[in-house]
């Protein structure tokens, strides 16, 4: 199995969007754009998705559903262990459900998305990668879905997917 990990684009800001719920919070319109063409170049580097997974929060969500338009796909799946400070082994019993899958694309947040990649291939519960709004990095699990197993593929910057062609 292939794991795209990939952070929500760029969002209203926290400071000027409070106090309302965080939870809803949204892409910004620039954040939108950028990351339309983002997918497109995460298209280019991984042709094809069999299962699309987001957070439940608005701007989790609004990403994969960019990422569903641009792969083609039906309306991602809401994963709660992809919200903020869930521990990566909750994830991880999610994503051995998608066991037949060949490729897993997730869209969350920092700092769980480090903390699942670091997890995935160190067996560390505390980050060591922090992807950009609107990053992504491709990990291979291979047979087994268990801390310290996985192996990096890649990690780009918004700006590196957006260049790719």
């Amino acid at each position: 199995m292939q794991l795209l990990i990939v952070r929500h684009g760029i969002a209203e800001e926290r400071e000027t969007w409070a106090p309302r719920n965080d939870d809803l919070r949204p892409l910004t319109e620039e954040g939108k754009k950028k990351m339309k063409e983002a997918a497109k170049g995460l298209h280019a580097l991984v042709p094809k998705l069999d299962v699309l997974a987001s957070s439940p929060l608005t701007r989790a969500m609004q990403t994969a559903t960019i990422l569903a338009k641009e792969y083609d796909k039906n309306e991602p799946v809401k994963v709660d262990s992809l919200v903020p400070g869930q521990h990566p082994p909750a994830f991880a019993t999610w994503l051995k459900s998608q066991a037949t899958r060949k490729v897993v694309a997730v869209v969350g947040h920092e700092p769980s998305l480090g903390t699942i990649t670091s997890w995935l291939t160190a067996g560390m519960e505390r980050s060591f990668i922090e992807l950009g709004k609107g990053g992504a990095c491709l990990l291979n699990l291979g047979e087994r879905i268990e801390k310290g197993e996985a192996m990096m593929e890649w990690v780009l910057r918004p700006s590196q997917l957006r260049a790719v062609r």
